[in-house]
């Protein structure tokens, strides 16, 4: 198998709160526990202003691409524009793009990145530039490469900007199991609904978190028939994540994961696991919980096999 990956995901943000450097301690456990092998990382490269316009307004590619985003617009995104920071979405929205080709030809794509949920058309939000989930949606679509497609977000905050995004495109749905006092919904964000959003209180436990997944996303993945999955694995569930409020550990989230998995690939859709957020304590605790859903991803995916 392969992942996409580039290591220009890791950028210099200072002592900001989100960890680029965990996308390459990611690579690095997969490759050091077996799951993946060095030549098996591929560099999707880079996508083009004119490719983004799937999903984004022009004035905010070009702001981007030139590095002629307002103070206001980048206080919005959280993030200081920089070259580097602009190439790490470009190529993050090429890696779910390709992720997506591979689950469409054999069953599952590994992006080791992206899950960028909250940028929206016209502006960045929540750490995101670009939305690479829409972004890859909408593109495949207008190729005929599928039908129907969903998102299946399981990050601790809500994907605003994806289920904007697709809210008004048929056949593209999104499901959402995330806090309810948590961006966007506590007021610095911009709200949006999904197809399907569960909004579960702080302290929510693995017994619970797992109650509302086992009873809604199959009903979810029934009704909306996907030949495609992009999975929003982000990781702030965890009891230890420093800007998520649940009570799951390390087992919930992998029991997740597996259910996830299995419940895609029982319905004969392609599965696209993307990272998503996850702010613990160091970037090597954040990593360990990401390599572990990549881990358990493809693991229910060779037992299909």
């Amino acid at each position: 198998m392969r992942a996409f990956y580039s290591p220009d995901y890791v950028v210099d943000l200072r002592s900001h709160a989100f960890p680029t450097a965990k996308f390459a301690r990611t690579a690095e456990r997969l490759i050091e526990g077996g799951t993946l092998r060095p030549s098996d990382l591929v560099d999707p490269g880079a996508v083009q202003a004119r490719e983004l316009e799937a999903v984004h307004d022009a004035a905010w590619i070009a702001a981007v691409f030139d590095g002629t985003l307002s103070l206001e617009q980048q206080a919005r995104m959280e993030l200081r524009w920089s070259p580097s920071l602009a190439l790490a979405h470009r190529k993050c929205a090429a890696g779910t793009l390709a992720a997506a080709r591979d689950a469409l030809s054999g069953g599952l794509g590994v992006h080791l990145g992206g899950g960028s949920h909250h940028a929206f058309a016209g502006h960045g939000e929540g750490f995101c530039v670009f939305n690479d989930l829409a972004y890859a949606l909408v593109a495949l679509r207008e190729e005929g490469a599928f039908t129907r497609a969903a998102v299946v977000d399981l990050d601790a905050h809500q994907g605003n900007g994806t289920a904007a995004l697709l809210a008004r495109r048929p056949g593209l749905a999104t499901f959402s199991i995330h806090g309810a006092e948590l961006y966007p919904f506590d007021g610095s964000g911009t709200p949006s609904r999904s197809t399907e959003d569960h909004a579960l209180p702080a302290g929510t436990s693995g017994a619970q978190y797992h109650k509302i997944l086992r009873e809604r996303l199959p009903a979810f993945l029934d009704e909306a028939k996907p030949e495609l999955v992009l999975y929003q694995a982000g990781v702030d569930v965890h009891s230890g994540d420093r800007l998520g409020r649940f009570s799951l550990d390390a087992e919930d989230i992998a029991r997740r994961d597996r259910f996830v998995a299995e419940e895609v690939s029982a319905r004969g859709a392609g599965l696209v696991v993307t990272l998503g957020g996850g702010y613990a304590e160091t970037p090597e605790e954040t990593a360990a919980l990401h390599a572990a859903t990549v881990e358990e991803t493809v693991r229910a995916y060779k037992r299909k096999d």
